[in-house]
């Protein structure tokens, strides 16, 4: 299978209990073994897919007035979820004081009109909704990976290991992952290299050869989102589409389960940058810190070394 790993079937411990109240309780889970994309999708390999099938992301599209009643017309714009560091110190129980609604930021724009991926073909394709990862899967002959399946790959074969590489955050003084270094949201020291989104592969691979697990973007798993709601603070979601229901509470959007924490995960406020760590994102909600990888099944056929 070019360009994935096999991750053998396993039993393993999955969640924690010594950090945010939904990752818990940690609890034995058997899985099936599988095969799993080395990195997350990047744009090069997106943008192939769009050129092939015509594809249009939800980001680019007008949302539809039947699916949001009561939203006013003004919004019902092209739209996506964008990080934008404020210039001072906020309150870090609102993330709408760093998460900006912007028209015309989508995949190809990332951060809003002006900006491209022109020079970014090998960083992960971010502004993905729930509909375009299945739309590429499906194109692509794979599926999207459940929640266990992720975590168990994620771990790398380091069974109930704090990090997807050990126990210490920087092993010998090294980052290991994109993450956020300074002070969140209004200070980033880059001290790994990277502001935003870096090239898949720029940090060391797992014990499974599987880059970026932590940090770098959020992915998608195929998992609804289920226990805890009340518990899970949205650090890490972006700006939710308004609809006839507060758009800032969560529980009325049917969300899915991320995994992985992203370049915005900081030591200060959301340290998800572990495999147990999980996040609810809405179905219909792009942002751009989010993206995703596949897997393909051993049920299909396929056998390892094949």
């Amino acid at each position: 299978m070019d360009g994935m790993a096999w991750i053998p079937g396993a039993t393993f411990l999955m969640g924690s209990d010594r950090h945010y109240p939904e990752e818990g309780p940690a609890r034995k889970v058997t899985v099936d073994g599988f095969w799993i994309d080395a990195g997350p999708v990047t744009n090069r390999e997106f943008s192939r897919f769009v050129r092939k099938s015509g594809y249009v992301t939800v980001a680019e599209r007008a949302p539809d007035p039947a699916d949001y009643p009561g939203a006013r017309p003004e919004l019902l714009v092209p739209f996506s979820s964008v990080f934008v560091a404020p210039p001072h110190r906020v309150n870090l129980t609102d993330p709408y004081n760093w998460w900006k609604p912007v028209r015309g930021a989508d995949w190809r724009h990332p951060v809003g009109p002006g900006s491209s991926v022109r020079s970014l073909p090998d960083h992960p394709v971010v502004h993905v909704a729930w509909a375009d990862v299945l739309a590429y899967a499906s194109w692509a002959g794979k599926e999207i990976p459940a929640e266990p399946e992720w975590e168990l790959a994620a771990r790398g074969g380091l069974d109930g290991a704090e990090f997807a590489w050990g126990d210490e955050l920087n092993p010998d003084g090294s980052w290991m992952a994109n993450t956020w270094q300074g002070e969140f949201p209004v200070r980033n020291t880059q001290g790994d290299g990277y502001e935003r989104t870096s090239p898949v592969g720029a940090f060391p691979a797992n014990g499974y050869g599987l880059y970026d697990m932590i940090g770098n973007v959020w992915e998608w798993t195929s998992d609804w989102y289920a226990g805890h709601a009340d518990s899970a603070a949205p650090c890490c979601s972006g700006a939710a589409r308004e609809r006839s229901v507060d758009p800032r509470d969560p529980a009325r959007v049917p969300r899915r389960v991320m995994k992985g924490g992203s370049h915005l995960c900081a030591p200060n406020y959301c340290r998800r940058y572990r495999p147990a760590a999980r996040m609810a994102q809405p179905i219909d909600t792009s942002t751009s810190h989010l993206g995703f990888r596949c897997v393909v099944r051993d049920t299909k056929g396929f056998a390892r070394g094949e």
